[in-house]
């Protein structure tokens, strides 16, 4: 059986510990003059593209506007990400590595990434944990849409034109840790696993329906059809 499993990053396979806020806050004072109130927004499930024009906003800028910088503003961000390196550290989850190291062994299965990072801080954040990004083959990231939903579709036709598989939406296995995690696999009809590694509660993702809950990803290949 041909799977597609793609993976979140922050709350599924790492934690990062601040550097992501602290490195848009510099970002956004380079590239907009302003960060909105960045230390009370609310970043889990969303896009850097959807964060960012929620924050300017009250500003007058569009999502469309804020659509326009965003390769400038990756760059910048990544330039700053990698500067606060040292101040910082990023840690795997339990049984990440491990689950990741055993779907990339299965010959008909193709690991990749659906992200709200953008793709430059995303690769930072992994090598920061001990993954090498190159173990995820496709991927859809936060600067490429300010709508997740839009990510799974992006992934999804990334991984036909890598693999030259005929996928659909039931060949997909979508990993998060927050609701939009969910609603972004049901918007190509995948496969939703919820995982309580992240910062919303059990309740919350219980709400939002998954096909699978899992406490973490020990049980993954238990209990998810691969």
């Amino acid at each position: 059986m041909r799977r597609l499993v793609l993976f979140d990053i922050d709350g599924t396979l790492l934690i990062s510990r601040g550097i992501g806020r602290q490195a848009k806050r510099q970002a956004m004072l380079e590239c907009f003059g302003r960060t909105g109130d960045l230390d009370n927004h609310v970043f889990g499930g969303k896009t850097d593209w959807r964060i960012v024009a929620e924050l300017l906003a009250p500003y007058g800028l569009s999502s469309a506007d804020v659509g326009r910088a965003m390769p400038a503003y990756e760059s910048v961000m990544a330039r700053h990400m990698r500067a606060l390196i040292g101040g910082y550290q990023a840690e795997a989850i339990p049984h990440a590595m491990e689950l990741v190291a055993a779907l990339r062994e299965r010959a008909e299965t193709l690991v990749g990434l659906v992200t709200g990072n953008t793709s430059k801080t995303a690769a930072i954040k992994l090598e920061m944990a001990g993954f090498d990004p190159a173990w995820f083959a496709v991927g859809a990231f936060g600067n490429e849409s300010a709508e997740r939903d839009d990510l799974t579709r992006l992934a999804l036709q990334r991984a036909r034109d890598h693999a030259g598989w005929a996928l659909n939406g039931g060949d997909v296995v979508v990993i998060g840790d927050t609701p939009d995690d969910i609603q972004a696999a049901r918007a190509i009809d995948a496969i939703a696993v919820a995982v309580c590694t992240g910062y919303v509660s059990r309740d919350q993702l219980v709400g939002s329906d998954p096909d699978f809950l899992l406490a973490d990803l020990s049980a993954f290949l238990d209990l998810v059809p691969m």
